[in-house]
């Protein structure tokens, strides 16, 4: 039988024992957590202050970028030709939108939003990131944008503002020149994701001077810090750090030049430049037709997009300086310097008979019957081919294209725009190079009259006009707070080639030359330049045996480019002018052009009277006749859909193809 082990025998002191050592642990236990705690919250308010203090102050407190104003445009009077007013603005942002749906219908019932709209914003939407602004609708009435901001509680994800938009006094006037402005893309934020690129009215250059010179137009932007309750309504302004504005740029433009020019160029589609020949400062650049800069900066809408897409004598190209064309007879002068320099003496004579055989090919003079025996004064003033055929095949291109180039033709100029086309100026080695083929005398003949490869833009020919005038290599300055060097030295001619050369275009207007029409009416003042009629077309001997050969008889597309180029007074040369019109039929319209905007510089009251004469029979100004032209547009091709349409076509609608600068450039 197993024996019993005695149980453990527990006495008083034994409990106390055991009682302190448990006391000691789990107080030993509190202390180490009370310690910790003590740590942690000396840790907290003492080391995290800052985080904190940061954390606990946005959740009252909003701040908020302010745009900067852009620097204003000016002209070398300070006229002003871009500015800034104020603006009311309602954008949506994406991320903060609960439910987007009943959003834009609120939206739609508050600011008369169009069908139109409804499908931009839709369509804006779904294709920006949450971070980027939708606009909604700019240049709003205070009324309607107080509406919007007494309701802001309740709309989420829309955001009112008001600030400074772009303005452009001149409008289409400018276009070409100053370009417009427009939100940043998303190209742009995402190279440095500065914050201002998507504040909600704040826009950036996208073409012309606005893209070009945007560093310097560009402000600092503002900061603006606002307390409100944990449902965003207002409680109180706090400290507002106010933004700076741009600097100023003062172009060499004379504004009021410049809105003459772009008027007097009409219904035709084409350019106009004036330069003064002893600085070189442009004082009008304008191309016609154009957009109105205020629309694409306010946001253009589709049918204005697709009307201005689609019409032929693009609006949306600026021609002064993409334009390129064969420069016709206006090269002649120069071809004249060309060959007085080799040796040629003007008294040469050459018997005009209406055309020149080269080879099995003819080429004909514009005057059918022949200008008979003529030598090279004539041979300007009556602008005869047949003498520059034959004369130019003497001293071949190569010496034609190096005075080219001295005079301007085929080069890049120092301008602030983001792109010219340089045209062409051929010679023998350009075409090995570029076709593999050697020249040939016929390529000879048709450069001395400007057709075949030559090709210039309108710019060159003011250019051209200028250092003809000047005998200086000029260079076109534009900007007028821009520190430039001296301008180019002399070309090197020969004084009495010079003048010979002046005196023969000034018989082109006040002599028995081929535009008498263009001859100013301004008492001591002669206007000196040269025409020149460009071909698009070849035409074929049936049509010459026919008599078919008017370009006016034609097409719109199939006639004549007309340009002239000139300079005046041709005693005492101030101003050089360049004219390009696109399918003008001939020189003399655009010399008619060229008069009257040299009228304007030596007696504006008369060139105004004539303008005035003028617009009556075009249908009214720039303004009147781009809306009558929206009026036609929208009658012909667009048929407003209903809100049923426009609802159920939501999700397959297509917005108007991108405006020209809004790709990310």
């Amino acid at each position: 039988m197993a024996t019993r082990r005695p149980g453990r025998f527990i006495t008083d002191q034994s409990l106390v024992y055991t009682f302190t050592r448990r006391a000691l642990v789990l107080g030993g236990l509190q202390v180490g957590l009370g310690g910790l705690l003590a740590g942690r919250m000396g840790w907290l308010a003492i080391s995290q202050k800052d985080k904190y203090d940061r954390l606990a102050e946005s959740n009252r407190v909003q701040s908020q970028l302010i745009p900067p104003r852009r620097g204003w445009i000016v002209d070398r009077f300070g006229k002003p030709i871009a500015i800034n007013r104020t603006s009311f603005r309602v954008d949506l942002i994406p991320d903060r939108l609960q439910d987007p749906d009943r959003i834009i219908d609120e939206l739609r019932a508050l600011l008369d939003l169009a069908p139109e709209d409804i499908r931009r914003i839709k369509d804006a939407l779904d294709k920006a990131p949450g971070y980027q602004p939708v606009p909604v609708v700019e240049n709003l009435d205070y009324e309607r944008y107080a509406a919007i901001s007494l309701k802001q509680p309740d709309l989420p994800g829309v955001a009112p503002s008001s600030g400074y938009a772009r303005a452009y006094p001149l409008g289409a006037g400018v276009a070409h020149l100053v370009g417009y402005v427009g939100p940043a893309s998303i190209e742009d934020y995402k190279k440095n994701r500065d914050p201002l690129l998507i504040t909600p009215g704040f826009k950036v250059g996208k073409e012309g001077l606005e893209r070009t010179m945007e560093p310097w137009l560009r402000g600092k932007p503002g900061a603006k810090r606002t307390e409100v309750t944990a449902h965003g309504k207002l409680v109180a302004d706090l400290t507002t750090r106010p933004e700076q504005m741009g600097h100023t740029l003062r172009l060499t433009i004379d504004a009021g030049l410049q809105e003459y020019t772009a008027r007097r160029l009409g219904p035709n589609s084409g350019a106009c430049t004036v330069i003064e020949v002893a600085t070189g400062n442009i004082l009008a650049m304008a191309s016609m037709p154009a957009y109105d800069p205020n629309s694409f900066s306010d946001g253009i809408g589709q049918s204005e997009w697709a009307m201005m897409s689609a019409d032929d004598h693009l609006p949306l190209m600026n021609k002064t300086l993409q334009g390129l064309y064969p420069p016709g007879s206006t090269v002649k002068p120069m071809v004249a310097l060309a060959l007085l320099r080799a040796g040629v003496p003007a008294t040469d004579t050459v018997v005009c008979s209406g055309a020149y055989r080269v080879g099995n090919g003819l080429f004909h003079c514009w005057r059918h019957s022949g200008h008979g025996a003529i030598d090279m004064h004539r041979a300007i003033a009556q602008s005869c081919d047949i003498y520059f055929y034959a004369m130019a095949r003497r001293i071949g291109i190569d010496q034609i294209a190096r005075m080219a180039r001295m005079l301007g033709m085929g080069e890049k100029y120092d301008l602030p725009f983001a792109s010219q086309r340089y045209g062409t100026v051929p010679d023998t080695a350009w075409k090995l190079g570029k076709y593999h083929k050697p020249w040939t005398v016929a390529d000879t003949v048709n450069s001395a009259i400007g057709q075949g490869y030559m090709l210039v833009n309108p710019l060159q020919l003011a250019v051209m006009a200028s250092r003809i005038a000047g005998g200086q290599v000029l260079q076109p300055r534009l900007i007028g707070n821009k520190r430039y060097g001296p301008q180019g030295p002399p070309i090197g001619f020969d004084r009495e080639h010079l003048d010979f050369v002046h005196r023969a275009m000034r018989d082109v207007i006040s002599g028995v030359g081929t535009a008498g029409s263009a001859r100013l009416q301004v008492a001591g003042v002669e206007l000196a330049g040269k025409t020149g009629s460009a071909q698009v077309r070849r035409i074929s001997m049936a049509e010459r045996r026919a008599g078919n050969t008017a370009s006016e008889r034609l097409a719109w597309k199939y006639r004549d480019h007309g340009h002239f180029l000139g300079f005046a007074p041709y005693d005492a040369p101030r101003y050089a002018i360049g004219v390009t019109l696109e399918h003008g039929n001939h020189g003399a319209a655009a010399a008619q052009v060229a008069r009257d905007v040299m009228t304007y510089l030596f007696a504006p009251e008369r060139a105004m009277a004539t303008l005035a004469a003028n617009e009556a029979q075009w249908g009214g100004g720039i303004t009147e006749r781009m809306a009558a032209e929206a009026a036609r547009w929208q009658t012909a091709h667009v048929a407003g859909p209903t809100v049923e349409q426009d609802d159920a076509e939501a999700d397959t609608a297509q917005g108007p193809r991108t405006p020209p600068g809004e790709r990310g450039d």
